[in-house]
């Protein structure tokens, strides 16, 4: 079952102690808008894996991220939200990885219920089991010795 979210108002999120994002909601709109951002065009054909999913990170935080309690500078002054602080947010590991398991994550979980009862990749009728009795073969031939 597929649990519909029809609040359309942004929600904070906690990441690290001390640290929370005010994020928009998680939507197709947004998500196909991350997809198409030129950074991830950008991409090598030979990319890593991590590297793909950092580059779409980013894309998917810099439209989904309003607001921020907890980033400062390297003096400890507060910083408003800009396209190149999220991306700075996200080099740290453990932002990144709050960042995908409390927000990205949701989407890839609908994605799984969505495609729960998805056929399999060969077709339908890839993983069926043969049902009907076996063929008889050829008649035995008698020996003579």
């Amino acid at each position: 079952m597929i649990r519909l979210n029809l609040s359309n108002r942004p929600e904070w999120l906690d990441l690290l102690p001390g640290l929370r994002v005010l994020v928009a909601p998680l939507t197709t709109a947004l998500m196909v808008s991350a997809r198409a951002d030129p950074a991830i065009d950008g991409l090598p054909e030979a990319s890593s894996q991590e590297d793909m999913a950092l580059t779409m990170a980013k894309a998917v935080a810099r439209r989904a991220v309003l607001d921020w309690d907890g980033v400062g500078d390297d003096t400890g002054n507060l910083v408003p939200v800009s396209p190149a602080g999220i991306d700075a947010l996200l080099e740290i590991w453990p932002v990144f990885e709050a960042f995908q398991a409390q927000y990205v994550a949701r989407g890839l979980m609908l994605d799984q219920e969505k495609n729960a009862s998805a056929l399999s990749p060969s077709g339908p009728s890839a993983g069926a089991t043969d049902t009907a009795p076996p063929a008889p073969g050829p008649a035995p031939t008698a020996r003579h010795g």
